[in-house]
């Protein structure tokens, strides 16, 4: 189980952007954490990093997860591992953060969910880290306090400099870069994507033969709200990420950088990282786990895997959900107070 006391001993598994950019923070500016260990396929790569913040390194990640001196651990491996090692991480009795998507398919999904479940606790945090950004967390606020009125519509861009590498085609967009919008749709409506329909414009002249880019996505929301997404990965530009909120009495818009735009989404969000790993282990040491649930990754996964059928078929897809667990780990509510009510502030 998680320590409970001044220190967190923690484990890295996937060495690559996110989670060497993970080890750094957990090993020079997330207090009360110490990085103990790191694993990776590629054992050259983690042993460089672990030997630049003290910490071992090996291959195994299932290793990492049943050493004794590791208390929790941070998956930022390929989505495709997420299962194996969540899986992993619950049956030592292990807090984990997993980077985004939870799985690559809402079936994997909701296999943890019922896994978690069944063990009676939460461990696991899903980091959807816009969820922790000041401007993404003070727009939700103003929402819940009914500021902006019922919220009727967002308009989200999410633009990339470039693909991350030549595997990454069309459903890679789906499935692990509009999976950000999902939940940021969740989060800010306070309810479930009902449907989904994914466009496919004129592909961009730099993006890889047969690659669907940009992209528009669509969400109708269980109350009757609609969230239009364009998600552009080989946009040339730099990382560029807006949403604009559109309520019965005004609108917000979050995302919009002064001067030129950052290359690179870990400048874009590094106060919402920083205050996304320092809350997962606030939480630990308390005992606890916040942030984004196993059923936020879960439902995220099922849009996503609806999203891909249709980008496939062109054709609006329903969300079907399963029903959420009633006993064990059972999922906080979405809804967020309506501005009407009198129990609104």
């Amino acid at each position: 189980m998680g320590a409970v006391g001044d220190e967190l001993r923690v484990g890295v598994i996937g060495v690559g952007v996110m989670g060497a950019d993970h080890a750094d923070r957990l090993a020079d500016r997330t207090e009360g954490a110490r990085l103990v260990a790191v694993a990776d396929p590629d054992v050259a790569r983690a042993r460089e990093l672990g030997d630049r913040l003290g910490a071992r390194s090996g291959a195994d990640a299932l290793e990492l997860v049943a050493a004794d001196d590791v208390d929790a651990v941070v998956i930022a491996s390929p989505g495709a591992a997420h299962e194996e090692q969540v899986l992993a991480c619950l049956t030592a009795g292990k807090p984990v953060l997993c980077e985004k998507p939870l799985t690559l398919d809402a079936d994997s999904s909701l296999r943890l969910v019922r896994a978690e479940r069944d063990l009676g606790r939460r461990l696991v945090q899903v980091g959807f880290m816009r969820r922790f950004d000041p401007e993404f967390a003070s727009l939700r606020e103003s929402l819940a306090a009914g500021r902006l009125g019922r919220l009727l519509l967002l308009h989200n861009i999410h633009r990339n400099l470039a693909a991350p590498n030549e595997r990454f085609r069309s459903e890679m967009t789906v499935l692990d870069s509009l999976v950000h919008e999902v939940d940021v749709a969740r989060f800010l409506f306070g309810e479930e994507v009902a449907a989904i329909q994914v466009l496919s414009p004129t592909a961009t002249s730099t993006a890889p033969v047969g690659v669907v880019d940009p992209q528009v996505a669509i969400f109708t929301m269980a109350g009757g709200g609609v969230v239009t997404n364009e998600v552009f990965i080989n946009s040339g530009v730099g990382y560029e990420v807006r949403t604009e909120a559109v309520g019965e009495t005004g609108s917000v818009t979050v995302g919009t950088w002064e001067g030129t735009v950052p290359r690179d989404y870990r400048t874009r969000f590094a106060a919402a990282y920083d205050r996304e790993v320092q809350a997962w282990v606030d939480a630990n040491l308390r005992g606890e786990v916040v942030g984004p649930s196993m059923w936020d990754g879960y439902a995220a996964s099922v849009v996503t895997t609806a999203g891909v059928e249709s980008l496939r078929s062109g054709e609006r897809v329903t969300v079907q959900l399963a029903d959420p667990p009633t006993e064990g780990v059972v999922p906080q509510p979405l809804s967020q107070p309506d501005p009407r009510s009198k129990d609104a502030s």
